[in-house]
């Protein structure tokens, strides 16, 4: 049951394991590895010196049997510090008086190097042993006596490993027998196999201390290389906790060039444009709150003082009534357009600067009170979303309409370079001060802070955020002779055009802009 592998809280929910941190995650599979290739590379080294020590081994016990036909030559024995070696000048059984003498003098020809023994037997009773101390004795180990002497049984000689008392011996067994002699020789050789392989195993021991201290090694060490290598990824995971919607101002560490700085730096960015989206999330609902308050209050006074009985007090405050909600039904709209222009709802392709430039040229000749110039026609293409920029350069003509004195004439034109597009919209109104320039494409604001001319306020901050998304920028400069010029900048077509900027985007962008 998930609560019995879980196990439960003090309330009966079933809890989540704990998930193992990635620090020990990391380090458990680099020492699994290490481990791994250590134990197969001392396993390897081992079996092949193994190998070559029973090799050897065999190779010393095979030149027993040959050095069988030279023991009787006194002259023809060498004896080495791995036993006697066969003989240069042949000799034969049958030059012996019987199995005794031939037997004796090979036990004490054939004399055993350190870890050996030898052993004659004469019908089954061990007979000759070695007088000299160079090796072991076996003349005692009756159970390994009797299991050569039933492997020799039928006449053939024999070569194995017995597991005693006396340890692991490699032997070999050599029957013996003389025309005339009725009586069965064996001749023993026994090779202490524990022994010759304890320097394996003493440098196989060596071996294992020696990994065990170097996956030690590994392990504090990467213990220390990973905790640094994660440490931004605790940071980040520390920020995230200490991050807020009242607190959105904590930042990751992004130094360094490698994936996790580009991490680091990532997550900051992707911080900016979060904290800057509340930021203007807050802003939009502290405008909206002032310019919602302002049309209740007229009209509930209004309310508060008509005099029901009076018909032309009654008509007043409807008419006043009316004024306002069409006002707010105004800035429902244009927040409605805002949120529609920092949004993705944008269909890209190309866009035909002369067409753009006529139809707003025809749009605008209709808005009374001023004289409509169309001072230029760009020859060529843009990338962008046709309507939203037709959208953005009425709004500018509109606005231009509305803040230049009646009567004024106003240009409007599109230019194509190098640089990208451009599509501007000059008057010769009062212009735009300087210090005004950097909060005119905000939310509500207007560059006097006047609310003589209706409007919701939103119209720039609409541009803006067009033009934000299509990569690009809205700038106001003076006019020549007075007014100012709104202009908005398109990249060229051959860069690459940015996602939609969002809200926090163009709060952030218009802020480091001003």
């Amino acid at each position: 049951m998930p609560q019995e592998r879980f196990g439960r809280n003090n309330r009966g929910v079933a809890r989540t394991p704990r998930p193992i941190p990635a620090r020990v995650r990391i380090l458990s599979a680099i020492l699994a590895v290490a481990c791994v290739g250590l134990a197969i590379v001392g396993s390897v080294t081992f079996m092949v010196q193994r190998e070559q020590v029973i090799a050897g081994v065999n190779a010393r016990l095979d030149a027993q049997v040959q050095s069988l036909r030279g023991v009787a030559d006194r002259s023809s024995v060498e004896e080495t510090g791995s036993g006697a070696e066969p003989a240069t000048e042949d000799a034969d059984v049958s030059d012996y008086a019987s199995i005794d003498d031939y037997l004796r003098a090979v036990v004490a020809r054939l004399v055993p190097a350190r870890n050996e023994a030898s052993l004659a037997l004469i019908d089954g009773v061990a007979r000759y042993k070695p007088a000299t101390l160079s090796g072991f004795d076996i003349s005692d180990n009756t159970a390994f006596i009797e299991r050569v002497l039933d492997e020799t049984a039928g006449g053939t000689a024999k070569k194995g490993t017995a597991v005693t008392d006396q340890g692991s011996l490699r032997y070999v067994a050599i029957p013996v027998t003389m025309p005339g002699d009725p009586r069965t020789g064996l001749y023993v050789r026994v090779v202490d196999l524990g022994a010759e392989l304890e320097p394996v195993t003493v440098a196989m021991i060596t071996y294992v201390i020696a990994a065990l201290i170097v996956l030690g090694a590994i392990a504090v060490v990467g213990w220390f290389v990973t905790g640094r290598l994660l440490s931004p990824i605790r940071h980040l995971r520390e920020t995230a906790n200490a991050i807020s919607i009242t607190d959105l101002s904590p930042r990751l560490s992004a130094e360094g060039n490698d994936d996790i700085a580009d991490l680091s730096r990532t997550v900051n960015s992707m911080l900016d444009r979060l904290e800057g989206s509340v930021d203007v999330q807050r802003q939009l609902l502290d405008d909206v709150r002032h310019e919602l308050k302002t049309p209740i209050t007229i009209v509930r006074g209004h309310l508060e003082l008509m005099d029901p009985r009076d018909a032309d007090d009654v008509a007043s405050a409807r008419e006043i009534g009316m004024a306002e909600l069409d006002r707010l039904a105004r800035l429902v709209e244009d927040i409605d357009l805002l949120a529609a222009a920092e949004g993705d709802s944008y269909t890209m392709r190309e866009v035909d600067l002369a067409a753009l430039t006529a139809r707003v040229g025809e749009l605008v000749a209709v808005i009374p009170g001023h004289t409509w110039t169309v001072e230029a026609h760009a020859e060529g293409v843009t990338v962008g979303d046709q309507d939203r920029l037709l959208q953005a350069w009425l709004q500018l003509a509109d606005n231009a309409a509305k803040y230049t004195p009646a009567g004024s004439p106003i240009e409007i034109g599109s230019a194509l370079d190098a640089g990208g597009a451009r599509l501007w919209v000059r008057d010769h109104g009062a212009g735009i001060p300087h210090g005004a320039r950097h909060r005119i494409f905000r939310r509500f604001d207007r560059a006097h802070g006047k609310r003589t001319i209706g409007g919701s306020g939103l119209g720039l901050a609409i541009v803006d955020a067009i033009a934000k998304s299509h990569g690009g920028q809205c700038a106001v400069t003076d006019t020549p002779g007075g007014g100012a010029t709104f202009t908005i900048h398109l990249p060229p077509t051959t860069a690459e055009l940015p996602a939609p900027v969002r809200a926090g985007d163009v709060v952030l962008q218009r802020e480091a802009a001003g």
